[in-house]
């Protein structure tokens, strides 16, 4: 049983690695605002289109740019969700929950 807690450790590190390796867009605005976030949540980069770049849009610019951050957050939930699930064969551990136990 000690030898599986080990092998399971192991994958869990070798997931880690992959999760943080992900990488998710999220968008707003039509595709206007693109936001790039890794699975560390790390924002990569930000790419606004030409159009909104105007003093008299900036307001809107800014809830836009949160708008992308936030679904790209969720993009990348997600995919870590599921490279976590493949990785316990669809059991659900505990948020934070280390192995072994």
């Amino acid at each position: 049983m000690l030898k599986q807690a080990q092998e399971l450790q192991k994958k869990m590190a070798d997931a880690q690695k992959k999760v943080e390796e992900l990488e998710a867009e999220g968008t707003s605005g039509g595709g206007l605002v693109k936001v790039k976030i890794n699975g560390k949540n790390i924002t990569t980069s930000i790419n606004i289109d030409d159009s909104l770049i105007s003093k008299d849009e900036k307001e809107i610019l800014e809830d836009l740019i949160v708008a992308a951050l936030n679904d790209a957050r969720e993009n990348v939930q997600k995919k870590i969700a599921e490279e976590m699930s493949s990785l316990t064969g669809g059991l659900k551990l505990p948020p934070g929950m280390k192995l072994p136990f």
